[in-house]
C-alpha cells in the first residue's frame, strides 16, 4: 500500500462532501497539473490518503482510500488528464495544520512542507506514521467509513 495526500479547497469539495458520497466514492477530478497526474497514475485500489483542505483551514483532516485506478477526468474534454477515485474512510480525531506539519522536524521532507502548492503528492510511510501521530490515529489501523 503506498500513501498519498490530496488537497481540495474546502468550499468546492470539503471532507463532508467526501463523506456524503458514502461507499461510492468521487473522481479526484480537475486536476491539472503533469505531476499531480503522475501522481494518480501511480496510485493502486486500496491506497490511503490523506485529505487536505487547502485555502481555507490549510490542514489534514481526514484519511480516504483510492477505490478505482487512473481513468480518463470526466471534467477535462481534451482527452489527456486522469483521475483516481477516492471514497472517505476517517475523519482524524485531531486535524494537522500546515503549520504543524511545518513545526515538526520528522516532516522537514514532507512534500506538503517543501512543495505546498501540488495537490496530489506522496507521503512515506515515515511521514504518513508521524502525521497519524500527531493526528490521535494509529498509523496501520483499518478505518471504518465516516
Amino acid at each position: 500500500m503506498a500513501y498519498w495526500l490530496l488537497k481540495s479547497e474546502p468550499d468546492a469539495f470539503s471532507w463532508d462532501d467526501l463523506i456524503a458520497k458514502g461507499a461510492k466514492g468521487e473522481p479526484w477530478s480537475g486536476v491539472r497539473n503533469f505531476t499531480a497526474r503522475n501522481n494518480m497514475q501511480a496510485m493502486q485500489k486500496g491506497d490511503r490518503g490523506f485529505f487536505y483542505h487547502s485555502n481555507i483551514g490549510k490542514e489534514i483532516v481526514g484519511i480516504c482510500e483510492v477505490i478505482a485506478l487512473a481513468h480518463p477526468d470526466p471534467t477535462d474534454d481534451t482527452g489527456k488528464w486522469r483521475c483516481v477515485d477516492v471514497r472517505a474512510l476517517e475523519r482524524l480525531p485531531r486535524a494537522v495544520t500546515l503549520a504543524d506539519a511545518k513545526a515538526n522536524p520528522r516532516l522537514a521532507a514532507m512534500a506538503l512542507v517543501k512543495t505546498a502548492r501540488l495537490s496530489v503528492q506522496p507521503v512515506t510511510d515515515a511521514e504518513w506514521a508521524e502525521v497519524c501521530r500527531m493526528a490521535g490515529v494509529a498509523p496501520a489501523k483499518r478505518a471504518k467509513k465516516t
